[in-house]
């Protein structure tokens, strides 16, 4: 997904908000004016974490904030079990509120408010658009042999979790594999954050090599390469992950929330809308 200049704006306004050093300020100016049609918004963010570590020292630390998230929505983990098995479906249910724990989000909002994710449960039911996306997504995994999820968040990452029991439930002939980032970059999911909230348990876990925000294909270790170019079945959570991902040819069905004016303004939707599209 090509960066539009209104994003490129948003991305300095970002940086800009953190300092005033002119020096930092004006070489992230060039990376963004000097930018490939190719690059993407989360490779900019990879670089200007880069120049912020020569002139700063290491950013903000997440530790903390992914914990607390983790265990908020471990400790959710029972009741919301068993009101996804309790559904009508309880796959469509736990893609939904999969979709929901997207909200924690600390690169794409301005800021994440408790109060404000614990009411997007009040409603996980899919919507028409869902629904058909839904079903093409049951025929290509009663087809496939391998799944691929590409996972976003910390906190999050439990709601995958309990997706993947339901994915796993009904088609158990999938084998299952789930992509974190290959370092810490905001609050987003690592290898020791998919082990701590068992996500571990359902799926085998894969690095994507680096600490960047999305799934940038030249950066990928040559294991996370083979699995993407080789899993019938790729659900990838997230702005980044599709922003890092869209109109490069693959088939991927594609799961976020709408959290800025870049989202919603090209889906044409209110704020914190749930999409849950496939590009083939």
């Amino acid at each position: 997904m090509r960066i539009s200049q209104s994003c490129a704006e948003c991305l300095y306004k970002r940086q800009k908000n953190k300092t005033d050093n002119t020096e930092y300020l004006a070489e992230i100016k060039a990376l963004l004016d000097n930018r490939k049609e190719t690059d993407t918004s989360p490779y900019m963010v990879y670089l200007f974490n880069k120049v912020h570590v020569r002139y700063f020292g290491k950013g903000a630390d997440y530790s903390i904030i992914k914990k607390q998230y983790n265990d908020l929505v471990l400790a959710m983990e029972d009741s919301l079990r068993h009101e996804i098995n309790s559904a009508e479906e309880p796959l469509a249910k736990a893609m939904m509120m999969s979709r929901a724990g997207n909200y924690i989000d600390f690169g794409a909002m301005n800021s994440v408010d408790r109060d404000e994710f614990l009411s997007l449960f009040s409603n996980t039911e899919m919507r028409e658009d869902d629904r058909k996306t839904y079903e093409s997504f049951l025929r290509e995994c009663t087809d496939a042999k391998t799944f691929l999820l590409i996972c976003d968040n910390c906190g999050e990452i439990v709601l995958d979790k309990l997706m993947l029991e339901q994915l796993k439930l009904r088609f158990p002939h999938l084998t299952v594999r789930a992509m974190v980032r290959g370092d810490n970059v905001l609050n987003d999911a690592t290898a020791e954050d998919a082990k701590y909230v068992g996500l571990d348990a359902e799926a085998e876990i894969i690095s994507n090599g680096e600490a960047v925000a999305g799934t940038i294909y030249e950066m990928l270790p040559d294991e996370a390469k083979n699995v993407l170019d080789h899993s019938d079945v790729i659900l990838a959570k997230g702005q980044g992950n599709y922003e890092s991902l869209s109109g490069q040819g693959r088939h991927i069905f594609y799961e976020f929330l709408c959290k800025c004016k870049l989202f919603t303004s090209r889906f044409n939707v209110p704020k914190l809308t749930g999409i849950f599209i496939e590009e083939k």
